[in-house]
């Protein structure tokens, strides 16, 4: 085993059956002979090849099971790609039933025509799996948000108390996030489902025009890509691979916000801190010495997962710099990236799901932790709410100096206020201590939220799946 989408302990971890599965050997060359015999039937309704021929193409093209693996292993070691071997076979097969009415299998195609527009639709059925993810993260932040629209909490600025926020305002904000990365997904999957056959160079020289159809390579394309479900290019595309690298750019992205989600709720499961804490399952997270130890373990994997997702990604960019009409090495880093950043990215994502639809809320905790400071963490509605009397910056250098003695006397903010002639002559205490109270000081956060909950509420366009 040298891939976790491989490997029996981890495969359900660091993947998913369901990814692994796009990506597995079966379903590549099922992806291969789907565009065989997509081309064949195109190409018997142009009158390019025989009808008879298309039709023991076909047969062959939809039963994988045909194609003897073995076989195909073995010639790919030796040729360097695997669609030759996969054509070498389908032609055996079909010149079986009549001999010679194999060769007009893989008409006017090449190796590079089969393996991209493959790839493309790998890519098309991950990012369905992407989008299923997608949608669980969202109806989990969503009644986070909702739930919690009004539950105070303290916001953290470099990892000290800052002001008052509630805690369905944090997940809203991360709720937005995923939503407009439901929108790059579309974005992407409207650039990527793009059908690549263009021949050698990509001018689709090996189809020349007739009389009946001057541009029946164009033609034969736009059948091809009709029966794909596939768009027709605007132009060849094979040596640029910016469709690709963009899929790489979301899958990073993605796993970058999961991977800032799952690093806020390990600060939050901090012992010392404890408002979240993830999904309880027996024994999950514990630790072989320490009992009690309740270990962020969905978070470690969603944030070691997204780290490698970044590296991977970038390769994707390597494989862009491609010399010429025909490369000498870039594209088969897509080869070795593009399964495990799939696999892992949709790992990170169903991780993610299943952090936020089971994420236990501690709000006794956020109650406890917004006393922390003496009332210090309200210092702005205080200087504020003086500033008004006092001007602002003097306002700010009596709270200032309040502050501070309420850490050094370990007494609260508002009774220091209150004891204070001049402060108490332009503020009662009834007042002053609705400028201390974390609850009254919660800005627009639950306006906000509304607005993002809304945004989410909206109907989403139904997917169209590949064919394959």
């Amino acid at each position: 085993m040298t891939s976790v989408q491989d490997s029996l302990i981890f495969g359900n971890i660091l993947s998913t059956r369901e990814s692994a599965a796009i990506w597995s050997d079966s379903t590549r060359t099922q992806c291969y002979l789907a565009f065989e015999g997509a081309l064949a039937k195109a190409q018997a309704r142009l009158g390019i090849i025989p009808q008879r021929a298309a039709d023991e193409i076909i047969k062959f093209c939809i039963d994988v099971h045909l194609i003897d693996f073995e076989e195909l292993r073995r010639s790919t070691e030796v040729i360097g790609y695997p669609v030759l071997g996969v054509v070498q076979q389908l032609v055996r097969y079909v010149n079986s039933i009549e001999p010679g009415l194999g060769e007009w299998a893989h008409w006017g195609a090449t190796t590079q025509d089969v393996t991209d527009t493959a790839t493309v639709i790998q890519l098309w059925d991950t990012l369905g799996l992407f989008e299923k993810s997608l949608d669980a993260i969202v109806v989990g932040l969503t009644a986070l948000a909702e739930k919690h629209k009004t539950t105070p909490m303290a916001a953290r600025s470099n990892l000290q108390q800052a002001v008052p926020i509630s805690f369905g305002f944090k997940m809203a904000r991360l709720l937005a996030t995923f939503l407009r990365h439901h929108d790059r997904l579309k974005d992407v999957e409207r650039r990527l489902t793009v059908l690549e056959f263009s021949g050698a160079a990509g001018t689709l020289a090996t189809l020349p025009p007739s009389d009946d159809h001057p541009l029946l390579g164009l033609e034969c394309q736009r059948e091809l890509a009709k029966d794909l479900n596939l768009k027709v290019p605007e132009i060849a595309w094979h040596t640029e691979r910016d469709r690709i690298a963009e899929f790489g750019t979301l899958c990073a992205m993605l796993t970058s916000t999961c991977a800032k989600f799952a690093l806020d709720v390990k600060l939050m499961m901090q012992t010392e801190v404890g408002e979240l804490s993830e999904p309880y399952v027996p024994h999950r997270g514990s630790s072989s010495t320490m009992p009690q130890k309740r270990n962020p373990i969905s978070c470690a994997y969603i944030t070691a997962m997204a780290g490698t997702v970044r590296q991977l990604s970038t390769s994707l960019f390597e494989a862009m710099v491609e010399d010429h009409e025909r490369s000498t090495g870039p594209w088969e880093i897509e080869w070795i990236v593009l399964p495990q950043l799939s696999t892992l990215t949709h790992a990170t994502l169903k991780h993610t799901a299943e952090l936020v639809s089971g994420l236990e809320v501690h709000e006794s905790a956020m109650a406890k932790n917004l006393t922390l400071s003496k009332g210090a963490i309200v210092s702005e509605a205080v200087m504020m709410g003086l500033a008004k009397t006092l001007g602002r910056q003097h306002a700010h250098d009596v709270v200032y100096d309040f502050c501070h003695r309420a850490q050094q006397e370990d007494r609260p903010l508002l009774d220091l206020l209150c004891e204070d002639d001049a402060i108490s002559k332009e503020l009662s205490r009834d007042e002053l201590a609705k400028l201390c109270d974390p609850a009254n000081y919660l800005g627009y956060s639950e306006v906000m939220v509304d607005k993002v909950l809304k945004i989410s509420s909206e109907p989403q366009p139904e997917r169209t799946p590949s064919l394959v």
